[in-house]
């Protein structure tokens, strides 16, 4: 017969395993690695055209496609430009690599927003799902909550669209290297929107007038098409650290460690048992004139 407190225990066992049990997973997101894409500020599947003086500040390439169209004068590219190159074939292997991954990120049902838009929203840190389209008007929030490493992916079925003039902020320490878009066809960016994170189109992505990226714009088997836009690649060398912001090592002196000094009350019982230390054996003795 079982002993009355021991199933007292077990039952409170049973209750809190499907108490736990019945907690949907929470929307912490894994990390997703670009490799070799990370330099790229664009990258095309089959080809990248652009109109107007645009500015990119990072590299320029395509593969396996080799079209490299309008990025002559008023075009600037601050970075290297990679035609269907080795360069530009690794990028895209590793590009492929980090939409799969974030394609598999598990989603809580709470951050299912299929149906709703991104705009008005401030979210935290996690994975978000929209089953087809996605469309961002107005302002989106990311907030890391003070956490430089707080990862942001947006999974999404079909299609991204922004309206004009709508925008992706980010607050409390989060940043444009942890910011992922996964895109399941095409991405359009509305004229004048001030974009921020890593778009992965599976085929193409649109940005219109005077749109704005601190981020990259990733297709794996389409197009991307610019027109008078200013692209940024984050400066994500030191995973965790802010754009910009100097580590705290650095800002230090290194300097050897100090030998503890020794108590004054020591010192003085060394030097005097110093002075009474009889001469040794081998010193000559001293000579009547010698102490005259």
């Amino acid at each position: 017969m079982t002993h009355p407190i021991l199933r007292r225990r077990a039952g409170v066992a049973v209750v809190l395993g499907l108490a736990f049990a019945a907690v949907p997973g929470s929307a912490q997101a894994g990390v997703v690695s670009l490799g070799t894409a990370s330099p790229f500020v664009v990258l095309g599947g089959s080809t990248v055209t652009n109109t107007g003086p645009s500015v990119l500040n990072g590299d320029l390439g395509v593969s396996p496609g080799t079209s490299l169209v309008g990025f002559g004068a008023p075009a600037t590219v601050n970075g290297a430009t990679h035609a269907n190159d080795a360069v530009a074939n690794g990028a895209q292997s590793d590009l492929t690599t980090a939409y799969d991954v974030a394609a598999g990120q598990p989603v809580s049902p709470g951050n299912v927003l299929t149906g709703t838009d991104l705009g008005s929203r401030t979210l935290t840190r996690g994975a978000y799902r929209y089953a087809t389209s996605a469309q961002l008007t107005g302002a989106l929030t990311l907030d890391a909550q003070g956490d430089p490493n707080a990862e942001f992916i947006f999974e999404i079925g079909s299609t991204l669209t922004t309206a004009s003039a709508s925008s992706v902020v980010l607050i409390n320490g989060a940043s444009p290297c942890n910011v992922y878009w996964q895109i399941g066809s095409s991405a359009t960016i509305g004229s004048t929107t001030a974009f921020q994170g890593t778009v992965m189109a599976l085929t193409d992505i649109s940005l219109d007038s005077r749109a704005t990226v601190v981020g990259r714009m990733l297709a794996r088997n389409g197009q991307v098409t610019l027109i008078d836009n200013t692209l940024s690649a984050p400066n994500c060398s030191a995973p965790g650290t802010t754009p910009g912001a100097t580590p705290v090592r650095s800002r230090l002196r290194s300097r050897p460690p100090r030998r503890p000094r020794r108590p004054a009350a020591r010192r003085g019982r060394a030097q005097r048992s110093c002075a009474a230390r009889p001469a040794p054996h081998w010193a000559p003795a001293r000579t009547a004139s010698a102490r005259r």
